[in-house]
């Protein structure tokens, strides 16, 4: 479970329901919930009874929630009252975002979504985009995200809802800081910070605050970092929010451990805070994840032995909570203390278990530690081949994540470069278009004054001629401005539809350069019972999926104004696989691009091109490509 982030999608919840979880640590309120609704009558107010049933049991009982908010819509159907159904199908979708049914929760969050533009409910509809985009982000489904956090952004910007917007700029931080790019994810957790400060939302703004912390410290600025730190630390206090506080002090734990020279007495003491605040909320999650940071600590103090005690009791926890994140791990670091007692059986068997378990999640960076740990194993017992076997693999996975890294960092670069230089060219224009505006201003003053010594009948109209021949002036140049800011805006769609149909192209030649070389692989079945899962993960994490093409699709319709809609007048049966050709052709991709896209090979799009020239009924000598363009 997670609830940090469910907090925040709770925010986007029905905002006249009572207090989250309110009561959840009561169990007298919870009887006396579930009597007043027995004996209540099956009306509105018996909805809003089983929201509060909800809030009381979704931290500590997710199948209980899930049967709460499957009685909602039941009742609300019975009742036809639509604002129960949807939010019943939304809380729905959180309680599954819990179990990590990510399929089920956003097959829930859709169907409230429906609902919602059904009454044209914005705020709800950015909601239900909102929710589906963190369930990609947990997912590693960065585009996806993306994708989902954009369409939310507008619909808040549609309704001038700043503080949701804080949000929206809060979860692109925490997407760009998983696929470290330290720089963008900064910016978007300081634009947060400032609104969540305005609001004085004091949860969400030391939520944006520790990410600004996790920034800098990611970047190696560890003044600022503390300096932040220490500033959530000093809200969550004056909150009392005990949650929160105990990830602060773990952070600043982890800060002083990992600094050269380490700050010893620092790093034990506030990372035994954060366990022991941890511990008193109930709540396992922090508890295991701090107990795992501070069983690092003492392996670095080689205090082997009671490293491995913390690590012990850290995988106890995981293990009760059904993460396997935390399981993965805290058996490869007992494997490590393992190691370094000299206990290698001990240590080989549970880093074989943690990888494994990281192998079945898809877990790559404890996959890559535990390989690296393996090698050191077997080698250590002499076992030279294996020890050389793994090294190799680590290698491989470590190159591979690299690579992933590097082309991240360029991707941050690129993104930066292109939203700074259309900012830029914004501002210009808009500093150009009030120049002109003032230019104007003093040219009508100084004619006026001018023609105030001519009779007055004169004057009269000739102010009212010149006035006339202003503002069409006027209107003329902020036209062309706007036109020329058009232009721009164009400009750089194109650029963004450039750049995407080249990811799309990019990820699908190297999803065939796999596919080949797993064909390759079948001719040595020992080599291909080694390389087949590293590949088979490495593939499923480029692979170009639906999302991919909605975005594409978004690009191409900004520039190429209702071309699906066109291609529809010409032939009303076309398919959505023939429309995408069709979008394919007219950005001049090549045959074998294209044929990249769709994973098929060069003869069979010839065989497409054929059959939709056919299917438009155009005439031989007319080019497929140019009647395209043409549309």
């Amino acid at each position: 479970m997670k609830p940090k982030t469910t907090l925040l999608l709770l925010t986007f919840g029905l905002c006249s329901l009572i207090g989250f979880s309110q009561y959840g640590s009561n169990q007298k309120k919870m009887d006396s919930l579930l009597s007043v609704f027995k004996s209540a009558k099956k009306d509105t107010n018996s909805v809003y009874i089983l929201v509060d049933l909800w809030r009381a049991t979704i931290n500590s009982d997710v199948d209980s929630a899930i049967k709460y908010a499957k009685e909602m819509i039941e009742l609300s159907n019975t009742l036809k009252y639509d604002t129960g159904i949807s939010s019943g199908h939304q809380r729905l979708g959180i309680a599954y975002s819990y179990l990590s049914d990510y399929s089920a929760s956003n097959s829930e969050y859709l169907r409230a979504l429906k609902i919602y533009e059904k009454h044209n409910s914005k705020r709800m509809m950015g909601s239900m985009f909102f929710n589906i985009g963190l369930n990609h982000q947990a997912q590693g489904l960065y585009d996806s995200a993306f994708h989902y956090n954009k369409l939310a952004e507008n619909k808040f910007i549609e309704i001038n809802d700043t503080l949701r917007l804080g949000s929206i700029y809060d979860h692109a931080s925490g997407i760009y800081l998983e696929k470290g790019q330290y720089i963008l994810s900064l910016q978007n957790a300081i634009k947060a910070s400032k609104i969540f400060e305005k609001h004085n939302d004091s949860a969400r703004y030391g939520d944006a605050l520790i990410k600004i912390a996790d920034n800098y410290e990611s970047m190696g600025n560890y003044n600022e970092a503390e300096d932040y730190y220490r500033q959530c630390m000093k809200l969550f206090e004056n909150t009392n929010d005990q949650y929160y506080k105990s990830i602060a002090y773990r952070k600043l734990g982890i800060l002083f451990r990992n600094l050269k020279p380490m700050q010893k007495d620092s790093a034990e003491h506030y990372l035994d805070r954060a366990i022991k605040i941890a511990l008193v909320i109930n709540a396992p999650s922090l508890e295991g994840i701090a107990l795992n940071d501070y069983g690092h600590l003492l392996l670095k103090l080689g205090d082997n032995q009671a490293a491995k005690s913390y690590f012990t009791k850290a995988l106890e926890l995981s293990r009760s909570i059904g993460t396997k994140m935390g399981e993965s791990s805290n058996l490869i670091d007992l494997g490590k203390a393992d190691f370094e007692l000299n206990t290698y059986d001990t240590a080989l068997k549970n880093t074989l278990e943690g990888v494994q378990i990281a192998k079945d999640a898809e877990i790559l960076d404890n996959i890559n530690r535990g390989y690296e740990s393996l090698s050191k194993i077997y080698k250590s017992t002499d076992d030279l081949e294996k020890a050389l076997y793994y090294q190799e693999e680590f290698k491989q996975l470590n190159d591979s994540i690299y690579n992933v890294e590097k082309a991240t960092k360029l991707s941050e670069l690129q993104t930066i470069y292109e939203t700074e230089k259309k900012e830029a060219a914004l501002a210009l224009h808009e500093e150009e278009i009030k120049t002109l505006n003032e230019k104007v201003k003093v040219d009508k003053l100084t004619k006026s004054l001018f023609a105030g010594g001519m009779f007055s009948l004169l004057a009269v109209s000739g102010l009212l001629f010149f006035g006339f021949r202003q503002r069409m002036k006027k209107n003329k140049i902020a036209r062309e401005k706007q036109e020329e800011i058009y232009k721009q805006e164009i400009e750089h769609k194109k650029k963004e539809l450039a750049s995407q149909t080249l990811h799309l192209v990019q990820k699908n030649t190297f999803i065939q350069e796999l596919k080949e070389n797993l064909e390759s692989l079948k001719n040595s079945p020992e080599k291909f019972k080694i390389e087949f899962r590293r590949i088979v993960m490495l593939l499923k994490k480029q692979n170009a999926e639906d999302k991919d093409w909605e975005v594409f699709k978004t690009y191409f319709a900004d520039v190429h104004n209702d071309f699906d809609q066109k291609l529809k007048t010409v032939y009303a049966d076309i398919t959505e696989k023939e429309i995408r050709l069709a979008a394919f052709l007219r950005m001049n991709l090549s045959t074998k691009e294209i044929a990249a896209m769709f994973n098929v090979m060069p003869d069979s799009i010839l065989k497409s091109k054929y059959r939709l020239k056919k299917k438009l009924a155009l005439d031989k000598e007319i080019d497929l490509t140019t009647f395209l363009n043409r549309l």
